[in-house]
């Protein structure tokens, strides 16, 4: 089983990689008993958005590991994915710069993609 930390790091670079916008992995752990990590991309367009959400898929499946669930739709501009440990938000540029979750948790670690 893939360790929280290094499933946060691999989807925040397989993201950077599918052209996701600020990819940033936020290390939780001391400010949150629900979750280790927080994955926050940004996505030019709900058609952008619902390609990433699929390749976050597509790419940790293979693996054995599915999202508990999925909260949010493209046309929001906002869809979480839940990994247990990793909270992925992928994220409209309205909707990231509305909530700025990088400021709620501005106390807690960013990591190196």
């Amino acid at each position: 089983m893939m360790e929280s930390k290094e499933m946060a790091i691999k989807i925040a670079k397989q993201l950077d990689e599918k052209k996701a916008a600020d990819v940033t992995v936020l290390d939780i752990i001391p400010k949150a008993s629900f979750a280790d990590y927080f994955v926050i991309a940004t996505g030019g367009s709900g058609r952008q958005l619902s390609s990433l959400v699929e390749y976050v898929e597509d790419v940790m499946e293979p693996a054995g590991i599915l999202p508990k669930g999925v909260e949010g739709h493209e046309s929001t501009g906002w869809v979480l994915m839940d990994y247990g440990d990793v909270i992925v938000n992928i994220m409209s540029t309205e909707m990231r710069d509305k909530y700025n979750l990088e400021k709620v948790w501005g106390d807690c670690e960013t990591l190196d993609i």
